[in-house]
């Protein structure tokens, strides 16, 4: 597969200061830049799959009247939780 470059990033040189300061043992700027924008690609997708799941929600919410306390769900959520953490103790 051919590789594409990106455009030349222009940044202050403390933002550059600082992207250096915090590299690994053997890491290069590039390498950190890529990796930092395959996170933000992946992070933009999930924001992007939770907005959407939310609108449904609330569309089909709107259509069949059924809503659910916040109190409610967030009970049965730290309930869940609990239930997860024992078993993963075990």
């Amino acid at each position: 597969m051919k590789t594409a470059s990106m455009p030349s990033l222009r940044v202050d040189p403390e933002l550059r200061q600082d992207a250096e300061s915090v590299l690994q043992e053997g890491e290069t700027l590039s390498s950190f830049m890529e990796q930092s924008l395959r996170l933000c690609i992946q992070s933009r997708r999930v924001q992007k799959e939770f907005i959407a799941r939310g609108l449904v929600s609330r569309d089909e919410a709107r259509s069949t009247g059924e809503y659910f306390a916040a109190d409610d769900v967030l009970s049965e959520m730290e309930d869940m939780l609990s239930q997860a953490s024992s078993k993963a103790r075990k």
